[in-house]
C-alpha cells in the first residue's frame, strides 16, 4: 500500500508537471490579451455572426472569453450584460460545448488525438446548438438573474496586467495540482487493488455500446466527471498504460469534447436561472449519438483501424 501511494504521488507530481508546462503560457498568454483590445477586436469581428444565434452583439465579450479562456470567464461576462434566460441559456450551451480551447486542445493532442477533430468537432457542435435552441425554444424570455458582480477593478498598466496573467497561471496550475495528485494517488491504489477492473466491467456495456473497447473506461470517466484538463493526468495515462487503441482514444475524445465535466459544468449555470435539466440533457444526449454515428461510419467505411500501441509505444 506504501509503494502504491508513493507512486500515486510521483505520477500526479510528474503529470502536474508535464500539464504546467503548456497550460502556464496559455493562461498567461490567453490573461494578457483579456486587458488588451485584441479580445475585443475579435469580438467585433464575430459580432454578425450573433444573429445567427439569436444575441446581441455584446454576448460576444462573454462567448469569446469562453472559447479562449473557461466557463469561469464566460459567466463572469454574463454577470455583467442583461440578458434574457434564452439568451444566457444559449451562451451556456455553446460554451459548454467549447470552452478553453487553447488548453484544453492541447490536452486532447497530448494525449494522441490530431488538433483539428478536436476544434472540427468543438466549434461545430457549439454552432449547431446555439442556431437550434435559436430556432426552436420559443421560452426563456424573462430576464436573467445577470448584474450579480460589482466592479473589482481591472488591473492598470503592463506590470500590473503581467503580475494579474503569472498569479492567474500559477492559480490555474495549483487548481490543476490540487485535483490531479489526489486523483492519481487514488486511481494508483484503485489499480493496484484491481479494483479498476471492477470499474471497467461496470462500465462495458455503455462503453462497448459506443463502439470502445472495456480500457477506455478510465480515460472515460476521468473527463466526464473532471473535465478534459483536469481528467488529463489520468487520461493520457491511461492511455500509457491500458493500451488503449487510436480508434477508441479518438471515440473517446469525441465523446468527451461534447460531454465533459458534466456535472460542475451544468451547476455553474444553475444561479442563473436556466434549465439545467435541458443544459444537462443536450450534452450527454449529444455526445452519445455524436459517438455512435462516427463509430458506425468508421466501422463500416473501415477508415480508422484499430492498433494497438507497442511496446516502445506504451514505454
Amino acid at each position: 500500500m506504501i509503494d502504491s501511494m508513493k507512486r500515486g504521488i510521483w505520477v500526479g507530481l510528474k503529470t502536474t508537471w508535464n500539464l504546467g508546462k503548456f497550460i502556464f503560457p496559455i493562461t498567461l498568454i490567453m490573461t494578457v490579451l483579456q486587458y488588451t483590445p485584441v479580445l475585443p477586436w475579435i469580438a467585433r469581428v464575430i459580432n454578425p455572426l450573433m444573429k445567427l444565434f439569436g444575441l446581441s452583439g455584446d454576448a460576444a465579450i462573454p462567448l469569446v472569453l469562453g472559447y479562449f479562456l473557461n466557463l469561469y470567464a464566460a459567466i463572469g461576462g454574463i454577470l455583467t450584460l442583461h440578458l434574457t434566460i434564452k439568451e444566457v441559456f444559449i451562451l451556456a450551451i455553446m460554451t459548454c460545448f467549447c470552452h478553453n480551447l487553447p488548453v484544453e486542445s492541447m490536452v486532447a493532442v497530448k494525449a494522441g488525438v490530431k488538433l483539428w477533430i478536436v476544434l472540427t468537432v468543438r466549434l461545430a457542435l457549439s454552432f449547431l446548438a446555439g442556431i437550434l435552441v435559436n430556432l426552436f425554444w420559443h421560452g426563456g424570455s424573462q430576464m436573467a438573474h445577470t448584474m450579480m458582480l460589482g466592479d473589482a477593478g481591472d488591473p492598470h498598466g503592463f506590470f500590473a496586467i503581467l503580475l494579474t496573467a503569472i498569479e492567474k497561471a500559477f492559480l490555474g496550475i495549483y487548481q490543476m495540482a490540487i485535483i490531479v495528485i489526489p486523483l492519481m494517488f487514488v486511481i494508483q491504489i484503485l489499480k493496484d487493488l484491481m479494483w479498476i477492473n471492477t470499474f471497467s466491467k461496470f462500465m462495458s456495456p455503455f462503453i462497448r455500446v459506443l463502439g470502445m473497447k472495456e480500457n477506455t473506461s478510465t480515460t472515460m470517466a476521468a473527463g466526464l466527471f473532471f473535465g478534459l484538463a483536469y481528467g488529463a493526468g489520468v487520461m493520457i495515462q491511461a492511455v500509457e498504460e491500458d493500451g488503449v487503441s487510436q480508434k477508441d482514444l479518438t471515440l473517446a475524445m469525441i465523446f468527451l469534447a461534447a460531454c465533459h465535466a458534466i456535472v460542475e459544468d451544468t451547476l455553474l449555470f444553475a444561479p442563473l436561472g436556466v434549465p439545467i435539466y435541458g443544459l444537462f440533457g443536450i450534452r450527454f444526449s449529444v455526445a452519445v449519438i455524436l459517438t455512435l454515428v462516427i463509430g458506425n461510419i468508421w466501422r463500416r467505411s473501415g477508415i480508422m483501424k484499430r492498433k494497438e500501441p507497442s511496446y516502445e509505444q506504451k514505454y
